[in-house]
C-alpha cells in the first residue's frame, strides 16, 4: 500500500505539469494577443490617413467606435431629400433651408423666382463667382430633389405643392 506522503507527491507532481502546462498556454496567448494588438493598431493608423485624404460616408464607422474617430480632417457631406408630401422643410440640412426659406418668403410676398446672386447678396455674402456657383449647386440640388423650380435659367423659386414653414409641409 502507498504512503501517504507518496499519494501526495504524486498528486502534487500532477499539480505541478497542470501549472506548467497552463503557464505555457498563458504565454502563447500573450504573445498571439500582442500580435493581434499590433495589427489593429496598424490597420488603425491606415485607416486614419486614408479618412484625411478621402471623405467617410455619413453611415461609415465600426460598431462601438467614437464617430469622432471615423474621420479626422473630412468633411461629411449633407443628404438632401426627395421633397414628398408632409416631409418637414427641416429635413434639409441648414444651408439648404436658408435657400428654401428665402425662397418661402419671396413667394409669400408674391415675388417672382431669384437668381444665385440675388441670393448671396440677400444672404450678406461677398457676390463672387465662388459664392455664387456654390449657391447654385445647391439650389440646383433642391430643383433635382423637387423642393424648387427653376422655371428660368439660374432662376429659382418654390416646387408645385412644396410649400414653407407653417405651410403644411
Amino acid at each position: 500500500m502507498p504512503s501517504v506522503v507518496g499519494l501526495l507527491e504524486q498528486h502534487e507532481l500532477a499539480a505541478r505539469r497542470r501549472v506548467d502546462g497552463l503557464r505555457e498556454e498563458a504565454d502563447r496567448i500573450q504573445a498571439e494577443l500582442a500580435a493581434a494588438e499590433q495589427e489593429w493598431q496598424e490597420w488603425t493608423i491606415a485607416r486614419r490617413r486614408v479618412g484625411v485624404l478621402l471623405p467617410a460616408p455619413a453611415d461609415a464607422g465600426i460598431a462601438g467606435e467614437a464617430p469622432a474617430l471615423v474621420t479626422v480632417a473630412a468633411k461629411q457631406k449633407s443628404q438632401v431629400p426627395v421633397w414628398r408630401e408632409g416631409l418637414a422643410w427641416s429635413a434639409l440640412p441648414v444651408d439648404y433651408q436658408r435657400i428654401f426659406k428665402t425662397l418661402v418668403d419671396r413667394s409669400r410676398l408674391g415675388q417672382g423666382p431669384l437668381t444665385c446672386q440675388e441670393m448671396a447678396a440677400v444672404f450678406g455674402m461677398e457676390v463672387v463667382p465662388a459664392r455664387v456657383e456654390a449657391l447654385r449647386s445647391k439650389a440646383k440640388r433642391l430643383v433635382a430633389r423637387g423642393w424648387l423650380a427653376e422655371p428660368a435659367p439660374g432662376r429659382f423659386t418654390l416646387a408645385d405643392g412644396v410649400s414653407g414653414p407653417g405651410g403644411g409641409s
